[in-house]
């Protein structure tokens, strides 16, 4: 019998010690490696419908510093990935959704005698703004090529005697922001908040003053060419709005996020970009931090793209970060919209179930 030394049982401690220790190292490496492989949500096989886009998601700064005071200043953000129509809702498109729900829009349903009591009843038969051209070479009030026009609809985008022949596939306009929401719950998906939007019109190009890059080029957007509102050279090929798709798409597949119509998003709208919170996915969901201090009490929505209308001498915002303000209850002959759904996993439909929107009215 071999006594252990006095400092013999410390040793063998020690090495248990050790070994118990190497044996929990190794187990929570092991659990790490676990959590590290195991898989996402996963996609389906398409993960968005044939008429979307897959929008990668990812960081960006909304805005730009050196633009319209509106547009500022710029916030960093992070989008999660999403489906994105690849075109405009055309009048097609529209049309199929009116035929399917009855749905009358804002344009088609007469003026509110409570929210417009000094006007006649003859005064607030249905209507809507178009833009007719002012010509001459004096001075030009502003706005003044704007006019209300009785019997100015969707079906009849500049007033009575224009029609949808031959123009199935332009983007449908003269639809109120409450029209756009209705088409989205009848679709199952939504309008865009302006973070998404602006994000996907960016195309994977991060501070970029264009769709396309730092310099303009008039033949990648349906735009105005020559001085505003005077005189259109059409120089793109087009007096008014084009057919969707007729231009380049973006690094994401999109079409027209440049020019052709304005689009409405879901945010209201504020100067600058101070209400919009910080985090993923934001979206400025209250009117009441919202205004537009050249309409004080009117809260209006975001609407972005430009159109082709807007030319160099005026407008000027056919850039992802340009933002416009508009009121929910107008339409007009150059604003329409694009719809937004989310990712499909399996099992479920492609662009299925987006969000809830408000029912149809109507």
């Amino acid at each position: 019998m071999n006594p252990l030394s006095p400092i013999e049982p410390l040793a063998v401690d020690r090495i248990g010690c050790r070994h118990r220790t190497l044996l929990f190292a190794l187990w929570a490496v092991a659990q790490l490696l676990l959590l590290l492989l195991q898989p996402g949500p996963a996609l389906a096989a398409e993960p968005c419908p044939a008429s979307m886009a897959l929008i990668p998601g990812g960081s960006y700064r909304i805005g730009a510093a050196a633009q319209l005071p509106e547009e500022q200043p710029g916030r960093n953000l992070r989008i999660s990935p999403f489906c994105l129509d690849r075109t405009e809702v055309s009048n097609d498109r529209f049309a199929a959704f009116v035929a399917a729900s009855g749905y009358i829009t804002v344009a088609e349903r007469p003026l509110s005698a409570e929210q417009f009591p000094a006007l006649e009843a003859s005064e607030r038969a249905p209507g809507s703004l178009v833009f007719q051209p002012v010509g001459g070479s004096g001075p030009i009030e502003e706005l003044s090529w704007w006019h209300w026009v009785q019997g100015a609809d969707w079906r009849h985008p500049e007033g009575p005697g224009s029609d949808l022949a031959g123009r199935g596939q332009q983007p449908v306009v003269q639809v109120a922001y409450e029209d756009a929401e209705a088409f989205a719950r009848w679709a199952g998906q939504a309008l865009p908040s302006e973070a998404q939007w602006e994000f996907a019109a960016r195309g994977g190009l991060n501070d970029r003053i264009f769709a396309w890059g730092n310099s303009w080029n008039p033949h990648r957007a349906n735009t105005w060419q020559g001085p505003f509102p005077s005189s259109n050279t059409a120089e793109d090929g087009y007096l008014g709005s084009a057919p969707v798709g007729s231009f380049p798409a973006n690094g994401y597949g999109l079409f027209d996020m440049t020019g052709n119509v304005w689009e409405w998003t879901q945010d209201w709208y504020a100067v600058g970009h101070g209400p919009l919170a910080d985090g993923d996915d934001p979206i400025v969901s209250s009117a009441a931090a919202t205004g537009d201090p050249r309409d004080p009490g009117v809260a209006k929505h975001v609407i972005k793209g430009g159109s082709f209308l807007c030319s160099p001498n005026y407008c000027s915002r056919y850039r992802p970060a340009a933002r416009e303000a508009q009121s929910p209850d107008t339409g007009s002959s150059h604003i329409g919209f694009r719809l937004a759904a989310p990712i499909a996993t399996p099992g479920a439909t492609p662009g299925a179930a987006f969000t809830t929107a408000p029912p149809l009215r109507g």
